[in-house]
């Protein structure tokens, strides 16, 4: 069973974690495609390719030939800009054998929008940050308590968030940032939560763990935490929204709430303590694909389990440097 692992990057955790999971279930290759031939990942797979950015006409079709020539079984995606562009090829794909981890679009467009996130929470009854309203040009239509928390409707690891203090300041950020949500600021425990749910729907395992250490918008200090208001309201909105594979999920725990922020539908930079912990899903994946059946694992891992995450160094003569077309 042959695993591709796109814009593969510096994950090489990931592709690692992969290869363990391939040899307790049979055996297989892993691959690792990237744009760049400098991604560290591409180099611990057991092959690799370069290939077109998402934005070129050629990408899916590239992906398929290379699908087709290698057998490739499953296709993990890692980026958030080409969720959007897997979600709507999965029949495609499927066509030829090859299955995607990636949820449907309409929930991957959920994900991906924050003003539509919040917008879902809220009519659903899910805890979020509250949201003080402002209208399309900019305009501050509610009053608000400083502090407050101002993050772009689009975005990724916490570019262009901040931290308001005071009207001033929130005018300044919204005329860069006319479609901004703006948050309560929550002083509480920041957690991400792993959730990993099968083809059909079903949530097989729920790992949250606090985010102890941040940098760059990435976990690198964090804990397992076993709390049941966490892991049920974690389940509850995977539901929901239709969550496929291993999801990435963050919120606040605010005094018994729960307040979720976003939604991450793809492996996060940190996936490797839940592993740890005893929620394999790579391992998970590769028996959905060998036709077994998963038992719901929810909550049983070992909790308290710290991380401290690092940088490794490689060293090579020269990169691969040819584009697969």
């Amino acid at each position: 069973m042959n695993i591709l692992i796109t814009s593969a990057s510096k994950k090489v955790t990931l592709v690692k974690c992969f290869k363990d999971a391939l040899g307790k279930e049979g055996g297989g290759m892993v691959y690792a495609a990237d744009i760049n031939p400098l991604s560290a990942a591409l180099y611990m797979a057991d092959g690799h390719f370069l290939i077109p950015p998402d934005d070129d006409p050629e990408f899916i079709a590239t992906l398929i030939n290379i699908c087709k020539a290698h057998k490739i079984r499953l296709i993990v995606p890692t980026r958030d800009e080409e969720l959007p562009m897997f979600a709507a090829a999965r029949e495609v794909f499927s066509s030829i054998g090859t299955a995607i981890m990636v949820a449907p679009p309409e929930t991957i467009a959920i994900c991906q929008d924050k003003r539509m996130f919040v917008d879902y929470c809220l009519l659903r009854g899910i805890g979020t940050p509250h949201r003080y309203n402002i209208s399309p040009d900019g305009a501050i239509l509610d009053p608000i308590s400083y502090p407050a928390f101002l993050k772009p409707r689009f975005g990724k690891g916490g570019t262009g968030t901040a931290r308001v203090d005071d009207e001033y300041a929130l005018k300044y950020l919204l005329r860069s940032e006319p479609e901004a949500i703006v948050q309560e600021y929550v002083q509480a425990p920041e957690y991400t939560i792993d959730v990993f749910v099968d083809f059909a729907g079903q949530v097989i395992s729920v790992v949250p763990r606090e985010r102890v250490g941040l940098f760059g918008g990435e976990s690198f200090i964090g804990k397992t935490v076993n709390d049941p208001a966490l892991i049920s309201d974690a389940v509850r909105l995977s539901k929901m929204l239709g969550l496929v594979g291993h999801n990435t999920i963050q919120c606040f725990l605010d005094g018994g709430e729960v307040k979720f922020i976003e939604i991450n539908p793809r492996y996060g930079g940190a996936f490797s303590l839940g592993v740890a912990a005893g929620a394999d899903t790579p391992r998970f994946l590769i028996k959905l694909l060998k036709g077994e059946r998963l038992t719901p694992v929810i909550g049983e891992f070992k909790d308290g389990l710290y991380m401290l995450r690092y940088t490794d160094e490689m060293y090579m003569d020269a990169p691969y440097e040819k584009e697969i077309k």
